[in-house]
């Protein structure tokens, strides 16, 4: 459940705004003004904030940098506030809200603070059979370790953990340690006292207090800092913290749930993980197989991943064609469920017709040291449509070139195929709106044509490109 902070008035549009996402299952938190916004931050704190326009919001944006508070915070206005919704981005908002409020963006942006809020999309028996043990462990206090590839799903396993605890009613907090600096970390872990730092002009609760009573997850923990590491152990022996800055440790009731990519073992071994530290976190482990290793979860999920995709770009529920099915069944997936999402969003922005055809797929062919395997109960019919072959190496077409021509080439070839939307386009390519109309603009100050914007604007794209 996404914590949602509102700032401004629940009278009008950004109330009807509060409502859809009330729908959509987040908890309110309300705030007249920015300062007050800024108090329920540094107390209760928050997963995402909708700020309307007509406060500065470029004000808030910067004191909350220079207090350390990372939450995104959401731009809300008309489209006649495009002015001030660019200045705003500009100084450092996430994105714009236009009004009146569409429920499918507002999806979009809970989605995107909270990861995958559903049941985990589970076929293959060694998925079924770690599912059954996380359920085994999920009503326990134990700490868990989550382990596995890139793009497997760790937080969906944790978060599918906490819904299923006697912990469910209370928050649950994910942190990524590899997403912010050591300085930074400390304060979002712990919290600080005012004056602990420059800038510091109020104390706030750092993400174990913002958990209390419920989950915390610590994802990429393996990224963590030795100095950390140790203040890390202590919060979980003594089950208390101390704030930057305080003079007196703070009591904390906090299970602890930590992801990471690494192999911890070896990190032990090798002097950069604290051997203490992870006998603690490492009370049960749960490994989760790359999709290369669990082939009946592939349709499943894509399927999932073309109706949730759909439905969020208010597009027709199309199923995929016999010929993807096979050309997804035959990819490696090196980049695991994050990639094959990625993939099928894209198919869904991009394919014509009643299905999802090979035509829309666009997969990096990875070398292999053996073909994948097609599990007997999904081979395809004899009278389905003939698998087309990737090219041998599509890599090596972009030998010779600079990385700044590859990139570019690759943001105007997707803005092409988007017919010039500029938000599906940072969408596909997994940049911000506003790193996109960057890239944009540098790219006409060379005199590269640039694809022009549509007419009518998607949701969300209200600003000039």
């Amino acid at each position: 459940m996404a914590r949602l902070l509102i700032i401004g008035g629940l009278s009008g549009e950004l109330g009807q705004a509060a409502k859809l996402a009330q729908a959509r299952g987040a908890k309110l938190l309300l705030a007249e003004g920015a300062t007050r916004g800024l108090d329920v931050l540094r107390g209760q704190g928050a997963d995402l904030v909708f700020c309307d326009i007509t406060y500065d919001v470029a004000w808030l944006v910067q004191t909350m940098a220079e207090e350390r508070i990372a939450t995104p915070v959401i731009a809300c206005g008309r489209t006649r506030d495009a002015d001030a919704a660019l200045r705003a981005i500009r100084a450092g908002a996430k994105d714009f809200l236009p009004l009146p409020p569409d429920a499918e963006l507002i999806a979009a942006m809970l989605a995107a603070v909270t990861g995958e809020a559903e049941a985990p999309v589970v076929q293959d028996p060694a998925m079924q059979a770690l599912l059954e043990r996380a359920a085994q462990v999920a009503r326990a206090e134990a700490s868990v370790l989550i382990t596995g590839e890139s793009g497997t799903g760790k937080e969906v396993m944790a978060r599918h953990i906490h819904a299923a605890s006697r912990r469910a009613q209370g928050p649950f907090v994910a942190l990524n340690v590899a997403a912010l600096p050591e300085s930074l970390l400390e304060s979002e872990l712990f919290g600080h006292e005012k004056g602990a730092f420059s800038g510091a002009v109020a104390s706030r609760k750092g993400k174990f207090e913002q958990a209390d009573g419920g989950t915390l997850l610590l994802d990429e923990i393996g990224e963590m800092q030795p100095h950390l590491q140790a203040k890390l152990l202590r919060a979980l022996q003594e089950r208390e913290i101390d704030r930057l800055g305080g003079s007196a440790p703070v009591k904390v009731d906090v299970r602890i749930l930590a992801a990471t990519h690494r192999d911890l073992a070896a990190e032990v071994r090798a002097g950069r993980f604290r051997e203490d530290l992870y006998f603690r976190l490492n009370v049960v482990n749960l490994r989760i197989p790359p999709l290369r290793e669990r082939l009946a979860d592939i349709l499943p999920l894509a399927e999932h991943f073309a109706r949730r995709y759909a439905q969020v770009n208010g597009l027709p529920a199309r199923p995929l064609s016999p010929a993807a099915r096979g050309m997804l069944l035959g990819h490696s997936w090196p980049g695991n469920v994050r990639e094959l999402e990625n993939t099928i969003h894209r198919a869904v922005l991009l394919a014509e017709g009643r299905e999802l055809g090979v035509e829309a797929i666009e997969i990096t062919a990875v070398p292999s040291a053996a073909p994948i395997p097609i599990p007997t109960p999904v081979l395809l019919p004899a009278s389905a449509a003939p698998v087309p072959k990737p090219p041998a190496n599509p890599i090596s077409a972009l030998v010779g070139k600079r990385m700044n021509e590859v990139e570019r080439d690759l943001i105007l070839e997707t803005l092409s195929r988007c017919l010039g939307n500029r938000t599906r386009a940072a969408e596909i390519l997994g940049i911000s709106i506003r790193t996109l109309r960057n890239k944009l603009h540098e790219y006409r100050g060379q005199g590269v044509p640039v694809p022009p914007a549509p007419s009518q604007l998607a949701p969300g794209e209200m600003l000039p490109g």
